[in-house]
């Protein structure tokens, strides 16, 4: 594995390379990203790591010409998420989601550069791109199913525990209270008999 690239950012703007001791663009750091090298940039007075502000201005750049990824209600919604007590879920959440997909991208790749070695192998291969990526997408939307299933259950507890130690938490019939859920106790007197 090769060692960690390091870029050091000047309070003029510039970005240096000290892996090929030469100045870099935000162009260059993209095509870093896209090969998949790892990097860091860091400040070049503090050692600050700079790297996710500069990410994000790469992603600020594609957004703002060609052809955006996200759509304005998207990038609301995520925004909304900000100080919000899903924050944390809601980033793990997206973050599951791209790398499933990405490995979703990387079996389609696989399979078709098999297919291209011969000519029967082409014909097996478009014959099953429909079911093949039907059942990538239905293994997609599974995952992202149960990943949101556990942020709720996760959600869920937080709230009971939360209202649970409140002085109102203990009353009879809370769905919030931990007594009122416990397994052990029964749900009316007409049961205790």
């Amino acid at each position: 594995m090769s060692e960690q690239r390091i870029i050091k950012k000047y309070p003029n703007r510039r970005l240096y390379d000290t892996a090929t001791s030469s100045y870099i663009t935000l162009a260059d750091v993209k095509k870093l990203v896209v090969e998949n090298v790892d990097f860091k940039v860091v400040d070049a007075k503090s050692g600050e790591d700079l790297t996710r502000p500069i990410l994000l201005q790469i992603i600020l750049e594609e957004e703002a010409c060609g052809a955006p990824m996200f759509s304005s209600d998207m990038l609301s919604q995520i925004i909304r998420f900000y100080g919000n007590a899903m924050q944390g879920m809601m980033g793990a959440f997206l973050e599951k989601n791209i790398q499933t997909f990405m490995q979703i991208q990387q079996r389609l790749q696989e399979q078709s550069r098999n297919a291209m070695l011969n000519p029967e192998a082409w014909t097996d291969f478009v014959k099953m791109q429909g079911p093949t990526i039907q059942g990538l997408m239905t293994n997609y939307l599974e995952q992202s199913a149960s990943a949101f299933l556990q942020m709720q259950q996760q959600l869920q507890q937080q709230t009971r525990d939360v209202f649970s130690r409140m002085p109102f938490g203990a009353y009879p019939g809370n769905p919030f209270s931990t007594a009122a859920n416990s397994p052990d106790k029964p749900k009316n007197d007409d049961d205790s008999k």
